[in-house]
């Protein structure tokens, strides 16, 4: 269920998509998600309408499109840079795209078609979380968090996986605690979680991703330690 106060609404007839705004607020500072859905085949051109009209320059993907043999998210975007994706209302072209470790780094030029108004946005996949479980890697999903971050630039962070709550709620929350790391501020884990199901239902789904959470965290702080 979608909280209709929160819901993210689409053009002139606020229409449905599955996904929320999520705003986090901790030690008087705030942050700005949206959590969504991996896009479906009838949804591609919903999703990039949103993308456009909340100005944001940054997606986050942390799931794989095919896993198990399971699809978790069709592929929305084009995979040659020699023909762009075709939607409705615009037109999605790669520019680039670089295959890291943990993740993958895509430029991708979003054009509309009613103005030919070009939008530049990164779209940052995460590769290494399994099937099941969490990552193996916390170093990984480290190093992916602080790009994410540092990449952003316009509107709020756009964060899907497949359902929009388990990955993406793991992602948020581990997010706002570097910030608040970072600025020296203190930060209360289970206050983000309570914040975030209070916008989106079910945000961060299992006991493990919860205990990751803390985990990732713990892993920074004792490096700052040892670089004391």
């Amino acid at each position: 269920m979608i909280d209709d106060s929160t819901r993210v609404p689409l053009g002139k007839n606020m229409d449905y998509i599955n996904a929320s705004y999520i705003r986090i607020i901790n030690s008087g500072e705030e942050y700005f998600y949206i959590g969504t859905q991996g896009p479906l085949p009838d949804t591609t051109d919903d999703f990039w309408q949103m993308v456009l009209e909340n100005n944001s320059n940054v997606i986050v993907m942390i799931t794989r499109e095919l896993e198990d043999g399971v699809i978790k998210c069709h592929r929305y975007w084009p995979i040659s840079m020699k023909k762009p994706l075709e939607l409705k209302n615009c037109h999605i072209f790669l520019e680039s795209y670089q295959i890291l470790q943990y993740f993958v780094i895509r430029i991708f030029q979003v054009v509309r078609k009613s103005t030919g108004v070009r939008h530049a946005i990164k779209h940052l996949q995460f590769t290494n979380w399994p099937d099941h479980g969490t990552p193996a890697s916390v170093d990984g999903f480290i190093k992916y968090v602080r790009y994410v971050r540092k990449s952003h630039l316009t509107g709020p962070l756009v964060v899907h996986c497949s359902a929009g709550v388990g990955r993406t709620g793991v992602f948020i929350c581990v997010d706002v605690v570097f910030c608040a790391i970072e600025k020296n501020f203190s930060f209360n884990i289970s206050d983000i979680v309570a914040q975030m199901r209070q916008q989106r239902c079910g945000m961060i789904q299992t006991k493990e991703q919860y205990y990751f959470c803390y985990k990732i965290v713990l892993e920074v702080l004792q490096k700052l330690m040892t670089f004391k």
